[in-house]
């Protein structure tokens, strides 16, 4: 079973979102939106698949990291995400969630050994 495939999203506390995402904007070039930056790009494997990655501050006040205390949390893509459930809990890793489904793929949130919250997304195609 193919695990994880690529990075889906770079999530970052910071004091102040919009002036984060302002800054990068005007010094990188970045085209924001309200969630961030989606950074577009095709598989490799089939280049008529597209997929993004998002970029994304949140405030330092979150609790969307936690039980984390890191600034930060990393999204990756997965394909099968049910079967990587159930294969990470056998394995005995920290599964935070159930798999929750949105009309754009399905999340799930596990720990890593340094207590890191990791979001685990399957992207629908």
């Amino acid at each position: 079973m193919k695990r994880v495939t690529g990075i889906g999203g770079i999530f970052f506390k910071c004091q102040d979102p919009e002036k984060m995402k302002e800054w990068y904007k005007t010094h990188l070039g970045f085209d924001v939106s309200p969630y961030g930056v989606k950074f577009d790009w095709r598989q490799e494997e089939d280049t008529a698949k597209k997929g993004y990655t998002v970029w994304s501050p949140f405030s330092e006040k979150t609790k969307y990291f936690e039980p984390s205390t890191k600034d930060f949390m990393i999204n990756y893509r997965v394909d099968n995400i049910e079967a990587l459930v159930a294969a990470l809990k056998e394995e005995g890793v920290t599964v935070l969630d159930a798999v929750e489904s949105y009309d754009y793929g399905k999340f799930v949130h596990i720990l890593d050994i340094e207590g890191n919250k990791i979001e685990l997304f399957e992207p629908k195609e």
